[in-house]
């Protein structure tokens, strides 16, 4: 290595902590894992992104997105009434 570097001083973790976020360790089923993976792969997000925004779905059905299904749902409930 070269002497020009210096890391006498450094310290091991992550260079920025994420505000509001607590790092974890937690084990899941690994089909479970593979499947979010899959599905973050064709979406385009983090697979523990969609992992979270499932744990806080569950935690509160309210705050969960609009989705297509669920706004026929809502549509044919109210025009059936």
């Amino acid at each position: 290595m070269d002497k020009e570097y210096d890391f006498s001083k450094g310290k091991r973790g992550a260079v920025i902590a994420s505000p509001g976020k607590t790092r974890i360790t937690i084990m899941l089923d690994d089909d479970v894992i593979d499947s979010f993976k899959n599905k973050a792969e064709s979406s385009g997000r983090g697979y523990q992104t969609m992992i979270n925004e499932a744990l806080r779905q569950a935690l509160d059905p309210e705050s969960a997105p609009v989705t297509l299904r669920g706004l026929r749902k809502v549509l044919d409930e109210r025009l059936s009434a």
